[in-house]
């Protein structure tokens, strides 16, 4: 069994310091952003009613990561030199930055010159192509470490091209900073416009008491029904959002999902003299399951 504490914040502001470092840092997309309207997917409905963790046992949708090569039929790579946050690097296709291996996926933040960044990484996404709505989903993942280093397993509102961020939603089921490496922190972004007060975050961390998240997989989970989400990790709940929490709750609609490694940005604060590369983020495997 894992040990761990939680710290649990609530949306307010004028809050304490910790309420700020958990939850106004994670704001991961421009005011306005642009996508192309999304094409046809398969989108995994049904499961309104909550159930408990082990009742979910139909595996839906899976990436074990078993190829050769990043599959493009479940996931797409944003490529772009500039990001939001103050994040430094710029994220690319290159199998420098991401390769699969030994049936993991690595995402590799690497230090060096790109289209005028000082920092390479890489980001894949769902989008168009898979979205996720009442179920269980899990990802199996070791964490990178070093001030600077943020990873993410996250999703957005897959309506996001209507409804712009933080209309659509925002999911953080894992954000870590390198510079903690023990702390998992878990947050939802929503909202009727992206300055406050109109944005709203509520979130917890999730502390281990031994160990960090650099140094094992750990399974980190959201359970999704209509008008409740539950955070696990390794199968133990520590976080959960209702809409008595959280209004407006536009958590009852497909979202998709995305993995990516930023390095920089207002979450950790810059690499410094002490942050080595390369950093990894190892995936085992991505799985939705219903009952």
């Amino acid at each position: 069994m894992i040990s761990f504490r939680f710290f649990s914040h609530r949306p307010g502001y004028g809050a304490s310091l910790l309420l700020a470092l958990a939850l106004g840092a994670c704001t991961k997309e421009p005011n306005n952003p642009t996508y192309a309207a999304p094409s046809t997917v398969t989108d995994t409905s049904g499961n309104a009613e909550a159930k408990a963790f082990d009742a979910y046992t139909e595996l839906k949708w899976s990436d074990e990561f078993t190829g050769g090569a990043l599959d493009q039929s479940k996931w797409q790579y944003e490529v772009r030199d500039v990001w939001f946050n103050n994040e430094l690097q710029a994220t690319t296709k290159s199998p420098a930055n991401l390769y699969l291996n030994g049936g993991n996926l690595i995402i590799q933040a690497q230090k060096e010159a790109y289209n005028g960044r000082e920092y390479t990484s890489a980001r894949i996404v769902t989008r168009d192509l898979q979205t996720f709505r009442y179920g269980r989903l899990d990802v199996r993942a070791k964490l990178p470490k070093g001030k600077g280093i943020w990873p993410a397993i996250w999703m957005l509102g897959a309506n996001e091209a209507t409804e712009p961020w933080p209309r659509c939603g925002e999911i953080d089921i894992m954000e870590l900073k390198g510079s903690q490496p023990s702390l998992n922190f878990s947050t939802v972004h929503y909202g009727t416009s992206p300055t406050p007060p109109n944005k709203r975050e509520k979130g917890t961390s999730v502390l281990l008491t031994t160990g960090d998240f650099s140094q094992d997989f750990h399974t980190f989970s959201l359970v999704r029904a209509k008008d409740e989400m539950h955070f696990y990790l390794d199968g133990e709940e520590y976080f959960t959002v209702t809409p008595a929490q959280v209004s407006p709750y536009p958590f009852n609609n497909p979202f998709y999902l995305i993995l990516n490694v930023a390095v920089g940005g207002i979450f950790d604060g810059d690499p410094d003299g002490t942050t080595t590369f390369p950093q990894q983020m190892q995936v085992d495997y991505v799985k939705f399951y219903q009952y």
